[in-house]
């Protein structure tokens, strides 16, 4: 059983986040210990300790005589972390076809069909949603925990990146939906390489949407959370 204190680390970790996410944390200020955890209802020790993790994984960056602000993302950084994404995704999605599907990785078949069936009647937001947990099911269904232990903070880092389409590009969101039922389609037929093929295509219309909408949204300045994922 989790001790009391790990347990009010990881509610602080996830409401810190949250907010951070959801754009209630200023780029531009440095985080302030007491007012974050009288925020959030919690003790100090646990909000530094957050603040810490969050640090670690890069998402918030600490400068030693300004403080620690939420990070901003430059063009750069982003097509960084779809290098990343084209080799841990990529092998993820061959493996997954060796193995096979797994029922709950079927169960996205079902919906990414609904959607784009009557796509003027579906929620953007949840397709966009189950997009995303689809990417992360992929990694589960490759059944190699080391993999997925490499992947987990990747993905925290680029949620930032991920947000755009889902508020500024409707229209992605349903060709990511259509190209996410492909790569399963071809996990399904366990053929290995297109399955590897076909995620790393999905990567590069991604990467491809999100510069055009990253110079729309700063001009290739710094994106904040707030602009890039819009709350999400």
């Amino acid at each position: 059983m989790p001790k009391p204190r790990s347990l009010e680390k990881e509610r602080a970790y996830d409401r810190l986040l949250d907010l951070i996410l959801r754009g209630q944390v200023s780029p531009d200020v440095p985080l302030a210990e007491r007012r974050l955890a009288e925020t959030l209802g919690m003790g100090r020790t646990p909000v530094r300790e957050a603040i810490k993790d969050l640090v670690r994984e890069g998402v918030l960056e600490a400068h030693p005589t300004q403080g620690t602000f939420v990070r901003q993302l430059s063009l750069r950084d982003v097509q960084e972390i779809y290098q990343v994404r084209y080799a841990i995704e990529g092998l993820a999605a061959f493996l997954a076809a060796e193995r096979g599907p797994t029922g709950t990785l079927l169960d996205f078949g079902r919906d990414f069909r609904a959607a784009l069936a009557a796509p003027e009647t579906s929620d953007v937001a949840k397709v966009y949603d189950r997009g995303a947990e689809f990417h992360l099911e992929v990694f589960r269904c490759a059944g190699n925990r080391n993999l997925l232990e490499i992947y987990r903070p990747i993905r925290l880092r680029f949620r930032i990146a991920l947000g755009m389409p889902r508020h500024n590009d409707p229209d992605r969101v349903f060709e990511s939906a259509r190209e996410h039922l492909e790569i399963l389609e071809a996990i399904e037929a366990r053929d290995g390489a297109l399955a590897q093929k076909r995620i790393c295509d999905h990567l590069h219309k991604g990467l491809e949407a999100r510069t055009r909408l990253f110079q729309g949204v700063s001009g290739y300045g710094p994106v904040t959370i707030e602009a890039m994922a819009g709350g999400d």
